[in-house]
């Protein structure tokens, strides 16, 4: 006589499924928080860098950790665990000061203490001009016929990015001098002239960003869709898709 194998009822399957899935999500969350987080760019404003339909890696161990850190930002502690201060020129994911259910991307331009300005187009720090590099006019991707001057600007680890600037006049080209208060930071657009960043006061732009609010470093962009592409329209997601971007390093 031979001995028939023990089958699992309905519920045991529906059991080890769940637990297998809820291990997957557990696994998944903690990546999340602890290493990586995907983000996608719904904006021209760090063109020429990103743009709109980048669906970028943000890496979180770069600056420690924070509650904005976990999905929903839940208020389970103040300040930073194993808090690194980020460098000048990184590009920086936070949560808006006005709305922390808002997540922005921008380049950190002033660390705190520093007094920013811009004058003509260009940035100052601490009185002295990041220097430049002109590269020549192109057609911003993001506003077809309109024609942006790209400048190079140099990052203190060597590395460089490009900016674009319509005009050496336009709106947020001239400004004040802003001293970066303790624990917050001064964020810019690389599309100088089409950002809404810390040159605006939080109540209609970014303000300064406390240290809290990091969410984590911009490292490469994954995949990218030209425009964006619509989860509601499936062709979208090839018909737009840009292979040229896939897995490029951001400086």
């Amino acid at each position: 006589m031979t001995s028939q194998p023990a089958t699992k009822s309905a519920k045991q399957e529906l059991i080890e499924i769940g637990k297998t899935v809820g291990a997957a999500l557990l696994i998944a969350l903690v990546l999340r928080i602890i290493f990586f987080q995907p983000f996608t760019i719904p904006s021209e404003s760090m063109e020429p860098a990103l743009l709109k339909g980048d669906y970028i890696i943000v890496s979180k161990y770069d600056y420690g950790w924070s509650a904005h850190s976990i999905p929903f930002s839940p208020p389970l502690f103040r300040g930073r665990i194993l808090d690194k201060q980020p460098q000048r020129g990184d590009v920086v994911v936070f949560h808006l000061p006005r709305d922390k259910k808002i997540t922005y991307i921008k380049r950190l331009i002033g660390l705190p203490g520093d007094r920013i300005r811009v004058a003509g187009g260009r940035v100052y720090v601490n009185g002295k001009a990041i220097a430049r590099k002109p590269l020549g006019m192109i057609e911003d991707p993001g506003a077809p016929g309109v024609q942006v001057m790209q400048y190079a600007e140099p990052k203190p680890n060597g590395a460089s990015y490009v900016t674009f600037d319509r005009a050496p006049d336009h709106e947020g080209d001239n400004t004040e001098v802003y001293v970066v208060p303790e624990g917050r930071y001064f964020m810019m657009g690389d599309n100088r002239d089409n950002s809404l960043d810390s040159r605006w006061p939080q109540e209609i732009g970014v303000g300064y960003v406390p240290a809290e609010n990091l969410v984590g470093k911009a490292r490469f962009i994954m995949l990218s869709w030209k425009g964006g592409a619509s989860i509601f329209k499936p062709w979208t997601w090839v018909m737009r898709f840009d292979a040229s971007r896939a897995f490029h390093r951001l400086d």
